[in-house]
């Protein structure tokens, strides 16, 4: 049995065959799973446990359904969905971890990430990263209506196209001393995460010793997910066209 790692669906109302695409995975690969690991932006904005839109509840209950055949479920928030909180977690039958965990992934201790805490060249976004996990603004923010938090997810998400847009590529990427750090830090030599949308393997000496981080790719125009088993792990891509609508 595999453990099955994802992350960066960003899932939307705008992209309903991604959507499709997540569905089917829960009902078919993810049943046959020892875990599934879903490490952040499980969405492209959350707003709170409360939204009563209409996607939130569709995963709620194909997340259930794969929870309900005894496969367990992790969840790492992400940038995007960092306010999902337990009561959401509890509908969906999912675990919360918090980031920077190690779980053992087929006999390896490996550091589960977002990603997001290891771009610490981009200091504006670290900024912004610490003012909003602030319990205090998380309180304010989630008091304030339905309408008023997703006008405020609106202009996040507008703020962040124009970040992304004028911010290097090389400064929105990983800190290879930051990696180490935290690598050192959780006493691991295999990291996964995602945030970056850049799947790839990395292979390095950490302490003269060979140590590797995956990076998990997003699921805009297609599926990014990662197996790990004791025979080996595989990187791969999921067609959009493989699926089949389970709404």
């Amino acid at each position: 049995m595999a453990c099955l790692f994802v992350s960066d669906l960003h899932l939307d109302p705008a992209r309903p065959q991604i959507t499709r695409l997540f569905e089917h995975f829960l009902a078919g690969e993810a049943r046959t799973a020892e875990a599934v690991y879903i490490l952040g932006d499980l969405f492209e904005a959350w707003i709170g446990d409360d939204d009563d839109s209409e996607l939130p509840a569709r995963i709620a209950h194909a997340l259930r359904g794969l929870a309900d055949t005894d496969v367990p479920i992790f969840f790492i928030a992400g940038n995007r969905d960092f306010l999902l909180g337990r009561d959401y977690a509890s509908r969906s039958g999912m675990c919360l971890l918090p980031d920077a965990s190690v779980h053992a992934i087929a006999g390896v201790p490996t550091l589960l990430m977002h990603g997001d805490a290891l771009c610490t060249y981009d200091h504006a976004y670290l900024a912004f990263r610490d003012q909003v996990r602030a319990p205090e603004w998380q309180r304010q923010f989630l008091a304030q209506t339905m309408d008023a938090r997703r006008a405020f997810a609106e202009q996040a998400r507008a703020g962040s196209r124009a970040h992304t847009h004028d911010t290097p590529e090389a400064l929105m990427d990983v800190n290879a001393e930051a990696v180490a750090r935290a690598m050192r830090t959780a006493g691991v030599r295999r990291l996964i995460h995602g945030h970056t949308h850049r799947p790839a393997v990395h292979r390095f000496m950490l302490d003269a010793q060979p140590a590797e981080r995956i990076v998990l790719g997003d699921w805009y125009a297609q599926g990014s997910r990662l197996s790990i088993s004791v025979g080996g792990l595989r990187l791969d891509s999921l067609d959009p066209a493989l699926a089949t609508d389970h709404a």
